[in-house]
Formats: structure tokens, C-alpha cells, sequence
């Protein structure tokens, strides 16, 4: 036993003897208390404890070994109980500064007399290594979990590698492309040529970035972004490339979307002006090119409003939409159907014969719009008015011949509506007169030029003037004295009305408080305009003007268009209201001409109503019978009824044995004259 022993030792002092003289290893012993009773150079280097700081101490106070500590225990208990050690472990070791190593470690027990004595560690450090090793790991788990498509090729562009991403974007497994060319394996969804000049400029710069087509297992292509970087080892010498691909699919589609909502009207589908306008130019320069013609056509719906008016915006919208898709089917593919806003659309012709081919197309626009009966399921009868402007004829630019096609457009509707025009230059002096008129009406009010005639309504019964009426004039300083019609539909589209009718309110007001206080106490009665009466200041203009003037509120009566009042049933009730509760008379203007609501209409605190003069002209004629009807309804109502632009006896005749209140127009104007009072108020 004592010899085995003895051979034991030499045999362990000729080991350690042998690893002493092996560089980098590290070798500590402890006996069964756990005390050092070895420990070396190299070991006092990794772990920073000097031999002679280390002996005798319980191994535990000198190395840790972080988040194992209780596993190295077990180990090391395991070997005082069976002799025998594990194969070579790695450990994590925590020197004293906290440093955290890596050490590969072996062990082997002294058994003296069949009993472990002391247990020997070798350790060498391989942090270094863990660390690469850490990095490689990493590495690869980016690789394989990498969103974007990953494929790696050796210096003759052969896929060497591919992830799990490359995968689900094409559908290639890697036993499908690996040892395969790049991009061959997709069946090159782009011409040899581009794959060519990125190669070539990765060789010279290390990199490229791009947008490529690539094509799936499934032969479906796609786009894809891709960054290609050439791949180098130390010493510089190229080894291959990586390629990172992203499926850009739902990218270019939501850039599609973006841009046809950018370049496309969102009710109807159809071009917009910024998309028109780029084509019109593309048209034009070919048309210079090959010497040929373009047209532009302006079309505009007839009596739009009113559609909006009488059956709210959403069948509007409805008719907008019906008209649009028949106007795509007037045109040949390679013209272009634009809708510029509002009821306005625009359709380019592209590289005409002449003339008679605009003609021909607008003719059919005009067939098609007429022949649309309902939209929204609401019965329409819609009509056009077309401007045309050819180029070169009438322009050799995108905005003469806008402005030109709008010109002949404009002449159409002046010319009786469901029409076309084509431009000719002498239109453009009425464009200018037009121009010279809304300049001139800007001016009017600051200058004095407006003033005010009153027309008597006669009460059929007792021939008593009941009310006069404000009609507006404008002595205009070139042309003379102008009627409404001549002005008021100018001053509506530059958005003079409401000024020029809290002009006329006050005006009148104000003239009805002189007549009172002169002995004639008389109703005045004052047209208020669409924007006016929907004005959320308009009762606010009432309060000034009665206030103002003096005139007490029931000697003012308001007159508002039936369309008007159905445009917003709701706020013009409540308004409505608001004026019958300050003792201010409202009517009726022009009824029968719209599509009141029987309902609306008891909801509304009315005073009169008056039948459109179109209605009186066809006394005498079938027209003539909606009149009983009116009259009847009204007075159904307690309203009263007065007829406007009665002209004849006969008129007269048939509107007292009707029923009618009372009248107004040529007839009431001469027999007021005929007496006293009336006209020498008025001299």
C-alpha cells in the first residue's frame, strides 16, 4: 500500500511537473477541507491571487463560478464520494474585480489508501474563445430570425447559405438554390444586364443598393429592395457576398394607393386636375411632335344645384358618379376623363382628325348625360353644357386652352343650356365685358350706384295696396340703369350678394320708416338671397336694420325662394321662427317651382305665398290648372297668396274667381298709379 502510495505521488508530481512546463494552463489542488494546497503561476495570473495569498484558503473565498456556483459543489462532492471526475467542463469564473472568465477545465483526484486525498484542477482560459463562440451564436440567430430574406455567396456568386425569411418570401428551400448561382435560381425576373452592373459595382465600391424584381417558387413576381455588400476577410482578400432582401409588395401597394388618391377624385374615381393636367401636357407634346390636333372639352351640369337643393347632396353625389362612368365610355382609351371639382368635368382628346371628331364625342357626352333617369333611385332628368378648345387652333398651352374650353362652355349655358360650343375669339370680349362688370359691381356699393324701385301688391278684394316690394336697381355709370338679372348672377359668383343685400335690407327699412312716419304706414316686402337668409348673421343684419331705421317688425316682410327654404328645411324653420317671434312677416317666393314638403311646410311660420309668374303666363293655357291648386293648399295653411306678374284683366279675372289675395306686376303698377295716395307717396 505504502509503495502504491508512493507511486501515486511521483506519478502526480511528474504530471504537474509536465503541465508546469505547458504554457497557459493553470493548476490549483485542494484537500478535503477545500483549502488550496496548490496553486500555480498562471493560475495567480487568471485568477489575480498570488500563490502565497491563496494557500490554506478555502478555495470558495477565492473563485465563484457565477450562476453554477452550486453545480461545481455538487461536482466536487461527487468526486471525494466516487474518485472519479467528469470529462473536461467550461466554467464560468468571477475574479475578484468581478470579472467574468471563461476557463475549459479538467480534473483529477489523488486517491491515496482507496480514498481521495486531494483533487487536482487544470484550467486553461477561454474567454476569448466563448467570446467568438458567443458571437458566432448570435450571429446565426440573427441569421435565421432575420424578418428580411438573407442569401450568402462565395466569390463565383454560388449561394453557400440562405434563412429561414429567404424561405417564406420565395418559397425556395435551401436544398433548392444552395450551390446554385445567384439569382438564376429565381429564373431571373430581370434582365442578365442588371445583375451584370451591380456586380460590377460591388467589385469597385463593396456595396449596392436597389430596388430589384425577383420571382417566387410559385413563378410569381414581385419587387424587392436589396442591399448587396462584398465580404472580406482581415487580410482584405474578398471571400463573398451578402445580400439582404426585403419584400417590398405591400409597400408599393400602399404607394399606389397613396398616388392614385393623390391624382384621382375620391367620389367619382376619375382623374383629377394635377393627373389631367400632366396627361394634357403629355398630349400636347405629342401632338407638336406629329403635327396633330387635341381637344379639350369643359363640360358643366345643367341646373346642378338645384339637384343638390331639392334631393340633398347624396343623390347629388349619386348623379356625379352615373355621369362620370358614362362620360368613360364616350372616349377611346387614350383620352382622359377628368372631374375638376363641383359638377365641372374635363375631357382631353387626344391626337384628333379635326373638329368634327370633338363634335361627334360631344354630341354623344350629350346623348348619354340626357339620357340618365335616375340616380340614388331618385328620379333626374340632367343635362350639359360643353365648351370646346382645340389645339393648336385656340391654343397652344395647357391654360389657354383651359381657359378657353371654360369661355365656349360658359357661351353654351348663356345660350339656353344642354348644348356645345366651340371656342371662337369673340367670345372673348364677353368674357371681358363679364370681367369689367364684376369689377365695376365691386365698386358699386362704396360709389352709391345701387338704389331701389317699389312695386305695389293690390289686394284683389279691396284694390288696397297691402305691401310694396324693394326690386334693386344699379345705375352704373357707363351703362346706365341695369335690372337684377343683368348683375345679380355676377355678384353671386364673386360672393357680393350678402353685402349687397344687407344693403338693400337696411335701404328699405329704412325708406318704409319714412313712409310711415310721412302717414303712409305700408308693408315693405325685401328678396333675400340664398346666402343671405342661411347666413348665421343674417338675424343679426334684421336686428340692425330695424333697429336703425325705426320701422316697427311687422310692417317687414322677407321674402325667400321655395328652394331655398328646402335646402336646410331644419335652419330655415328655426329662423323662420326666430322672425315670426320678433313680429317680423315671412313668404313664400316663387312657390310652386320646387318640391316643398307638405310637412315642411305647416312646420313653418309663414305669412304668404307667392305664385311664380310662369304660373300667371299660362292663364289661359293647361298650365293653368296648378294654380286652383296652389291657392287651395295655401289657404289649407292660412296663408294668404298673392300672384306675381299679372299683366292683363283676364289675369285678374281668373286669379279673384280662384281665390287669389292678391297681385302683382304691370297691371298693379297701373292701377296704383291711377290713384292718389300710392303715387304721390312715391313722387
Amino acid at each position: 500500500m505504502i509503495a502504491n502510495a508512493t507511486a501515486a505521488l511521483e506519478l502526480v508530481s511528474a504530471l504537474v511537473s509536465a503541465i508546469e512546463l505547458t504554457p497557459g494552463v493553470a493548476v490549483h489542488a485542494v484537500d478535503r477541507a477545500g483549502r488550496v494546497t496548490y496553486w500555480n503561476e498562471r493560475c495567480a495570473q487568471l485568477y489575480g491571487v498570488a500563490a502565497e495569498e491563496a494557500l490554506g484558503q478555502p478555495l470558495i473565498s477565492l473563485v465563484s463560478h457565477p450562476g453554477h456556483d452550486a453545480e461545481f459543489a455538487a461536482e466536487t462532492e461527487g468526486i471525494w464520494d466516487s474518485g472519479t471526475a467528469p470529462l473536461t467542463r467550461d466554467w464560468p469564473v468571477c475574479l475578484r474585480d468581478g470579472t467574468v472568465r471563461w476557463a475549459s477545465t479538467t480534473t483529477f483526484p489523488l486517491i491515496r489508501n482507496g480514498r481521495v486525498e486531494q483533487i487536482f484542477r487544470m484550467e486553461i482560459d477561454i474567454t476569448g474563445r466563448k467570446s467568438s463562440e458567443r458571437h458566432l451564436m448570435l450571429a446565426g440567430q440573427v441569421f435565421d430570425n432575420c424578418r428580411d430574406a438573407i442569401l450568402i455567396t462565395g466569390t463565383d456568386y454560388r449561394i453557400i447559405a440562405v434563412n429561414r425569411a429567404f424561405t417564406a418570401i420565395t418559397g425556395f428551400s435551401p436544398l433548392d438554390v444552395v450551390g446554385r448561382e445567384a439569382p438564376r435560381y429565381d429564373g431571373q425576373a430581370q434582365d442578365e444586364a442588371i445583375y451584370a452592373q451591380i456586380r460590377e459595382h460591388v467589385r469597385a465600391d463593396g456595396h449596392w443598393s436597389g430596388e430589384l424584381l425577383a420571382q417566387r417558387k410559385n413563378g410569381q413576381v414581385f419587387p424587392l429592395e436589396a442591399a448587396v455588400t462584398a465580404l472580406r476577410d482581415p487580410e482584405g482578400q474578398l471571400t463573398g457576398y451578402m445580400s439582404i432582401l426585403t419584400d417590398i409588395t405591400e409597400r408599393k401597394r400602399l404607394e399606389q394607393e397613396t398616388r392614385h388618391l393623390a391624382e384621382h377624385d375620391f367620389l367619382t374615381g376619375l382623374p383629377n386636375r394635377v393627373l389631367f393636367q400632366d396627361r394634357l401636357q403629355q398630349a400636347l407634346a405629342t401632338a407638336r411632335r406629329k403635327r396633330s390636333q387635341v381637344a379639350v372639352l369643359f363640360l358643366d351640369l345643367d341646373h346642378f344645384k338645384s339637384v343638390n337643393d331639392n334631393h340633398g347632396h347624396d343623390i347629388g353625389d349619386a348623379l356625379l358618379r352615373e355621369v362620370a362612368g358614362r362620360l368613360v365610355h364616350c372616349v377611346r382609351s387614350v383620352d382622359t376623363v377628368s372631374r375638376q371639382g363641383g359638377d365641372e368635368f374635363v375631357i382631353m382628346l387626344a391626337d384628333i382628325g379635326g373638329a368634327e371628331h370633338a363634335a361627334h364625342v360631344a354630341a354623344t357626352i350629350m346623348h348619354a348625360v340626357t339620357g340618365i333617369a335616375e340616380a340614388g333611385g331618385t328620379p333626374v332628368a340632367p343635362s350639359a353644357s360643353i365648351g370646346i378648345s382645340l389645339f393648336p387652333t385656340d391654343g397652344a398651352d395647357l391654360d389657354t386652352l383651359f381657359k378657353h374650353a371654360d369661355v365656349a362652355m360658359y357661351h353654351a349655358k348663356q345660350s339656353g343650356r344642354n348644348g356645345y360650343c366651340f371656342f371662337s375669339p369673340e367670345m372673348n370680349a364677353h368674357v371681358n365685358e363679364r370681367i369689367e362688370l364684376q369689377n365695376a359691381l365691386r365698386n358699386a356699393l362704396a360709389r352709391g350706384e345701387f338704389e331701389l324701385e317699389f312695386q305695389p301688391e293690390v289686394e284683389i278684394a279691396t284694390g288696397q295696396t297691402t305691401t310694396v316690394e324693394a326690386l334693386l336697381r344699379w345705375r352704373h355709370p357707363a351703362r346706365g340703369l341695369l335690372l337684377p338679372a343683368q348683375f345679380l348672377q355676377v355678384a353671386e359668383e364673386s360672393g357680393l350678394m350678402r353685402p349687397i343685400g344687407e344693403w338693400v335690407l337696411r335701404r328699405a327699412c329704412a325708406q318704409g320708416q319714412q313712409w310711415r312716419l310721412s302717414g303712409f304706414p305700408v308693408t315693405v316686402a325685401v328678396n333675400l338671397s340664398p346666402g343671405q337668409f342661411l347666413s348665421p348673421a343674417f338675424l343679426a343684419s334684421v336686428d340692425a336694420a330695424l333697429d336703425s331705421s325705426g320701422l316697427p317688425p311687422h310692417l317687414l316682410d322677407l321674402e325667400v325662394t321655395e328652394a331655398v327654404l328646402m335646402k336646410d328645411s331644419e335652419t330655415a324653420i328655426g329662423t323662420i321662427d326666430a322672425l315670426r317671434g320678433r313680429g317680423v312677416h315671412v313668404t313664400i317666393d316663387d312657390f310652386g317651382t320646387g318640391y316643398s314638403s307638405l310637412g315642411t311646410l305647416q312646420r313653418m311660420a309663414m305669412s304668404k305665398v307667392k305664385i311664380d309668374r310662369s304660373f300667371v303666363h299660362d292663364i289661359g293655357r293647361d298650365g293653368a290648372t296648378v294654380i286652383p291648386a296652389i291657392i287651395a293648399l295655401a289657404h289649407s295653411l292660412n296663408l294668404r297668396v298673392v300672384a306675381e306678374g299679372v299683366e292683363s284683366a283676364g289675369q285678374l279675372s281668373y286669379l279673384r274667381q280662384h281665390g287669389c289675395d292678391e297681385f302683382q306686376g304691370r297691371l298693379a303698377d297701373a292701377l296704383v298709379a291711377q290713384g292718389t295716395g300710392w303715387a304721390a307717396m312715391v313722387q
